[in-house]
């Protein structure tokens, strides 16, 4: 009790006595004013302190999954079963169309085969469970693998993903694109130009001394399932080069720097893969794995300068692409218009 006011409460913000039953109920006591600063005015509080980088980078790690090496393998073995389910049922479905899928892989065969002018050249089995196994088993395998791969690759891009800033895991549709998408132009590649014209080249080294080309499917078989998967994974150079500076393993300079020396692996894997050890296939296989290489520093470039918050020249890149496609038209029609040259489906899609 205050004895100052006779034992009476004392009045609150609102004017009125605590005790007068009367009265409102009274409104939500506010802090007391602050302190009078030098001017006369009420103080300011203080700014909040600027972001730390070491707060920016936890918000960054809040989106990585921290894992145990147990957990990283269990992960591992799910990934692999769910790949392989996907591949099996598309196996499964390859093997109602094996004699349609056997026939599109034997047209570069036979059309190597004409391009020879030998008659009488063709294929045969020696064996009689080859063409089982070639046409029923071992086609769907390929087909499975090729028409599988944007859900094989999406495994992938799983299980690497936990690992992964937030940031860095809104790559996984072009990642999962990009690979698949240059996989299987990697095996057209290989399809339309490659194997075919390195086939038709190979057929016809006899034709001089009186050789019959004759070829047994399997033999042919495996030539072609190491041209295809061989050029598809080539293709993937691009990305495995991405993903080294996206993990920021590797960097363009460090690439540019290098590139010697990754021209020279890029000739030995080429005749590793080459199923044939002449310079003609041999160069079918290193000039896209080089121009590969390069494309893939490109992009490498690109990463780099959005993380740097940096804009790529983009327009005089397009005006003198546009140039230089000008040109090309030109030296084209040109040639058709005065030198009498057709455009073909086929390479080199310019003959005379």
């Amino acid at each position: 009790m205050n004895e100052g006011n006779g034992g009476e409460l004392p009045p609150d913000q609102t004017g009125s006595f605590r005790d007068d039953p009367n009265a409102p109920p009274p409104a939500e006591i506010l802090p007391p004013p602050a302190l009078a600063t030098g001017g006369g005015g009420a103080r300011k509080p203080p700014p909040p302190p600027p972001p730390d980088d070491d707060d920016e980078n936890d918000g960054e790690e809040s989106g990585m999954l921290r894992m145990s090496f147990l957990e990283h393998l269990e992960e591992l073995r799910t990934r692999i079963i769910r790949a392989l389910y996907g591949f099996g049922v598309i196996f499964f479905a390859c093997v109602v169309f094996s004699n349609q899928l056997f026939d599109i892989i034997m047209r570069p065969g036979r059309a190597a085969m004409k391009a020879t002018g030998i008659p009488n050249a063709g294929f045969i089995a020696i064996d009689p469970m080859e063409q089982f196994q070639i046409i029923w088993v071992w086609t769907p395998v390929v087909a499975a693998l090729f028409l599988g791969s944007p859900w094989i690759l999406y495994q992938v891009w799983a299980f690497i993903a936990p690992g992964l800033y937030r940031k860095e895991k809104k790559w996984a549709i072009p990642f999962i694109l990009g690979t698949a998408g240059l996989f299987i132009i990697g095996g057209c590649f290989g399809y339309f130009i490659a194997f075919r014209y390195g086939m038709a080249f190979l057929f016809g080294l006899g034709k001089d001394v009186g050789v019959l080309p004759l070829i047994t499917i399997d033999n042919y078989f495996d030539k072609f399932v190491d041209v295809m998967l061989g050029i598809g994974l080539v293709f993937e150079l691009p990305i495995l080069l991405f993903m080294l500076t996206l993990l920021r393993v590797v960097s363009p300079s460090f690439l540019l720097n290098h590139s010697r020396y990754a021209i020279l692996a890029i000739v030995i894997i080429a005749a590793i893969i080459t199923p044939t050890p002449d310079v003609f296939n041999l160069m079918l296989f290193a000039v896209p794995m080089c121009m590969l290489f390069f494309l893939g520093i490109f992009l490498s470039y690109l990463l780099v300068l959005k993380r740097e918050h940096r804009q790529f020249p983009w327009k005089p890149f397009f005006m003198w692409l546009g140039i230089a496609l000008g040109l090309t038209v030109s030296v084209i029609a040109v040639a058709v218009i005065e030198y009498h040259y057709h455009i073909t489906w086929h390479w080199p899609f310019i003959v005379k």
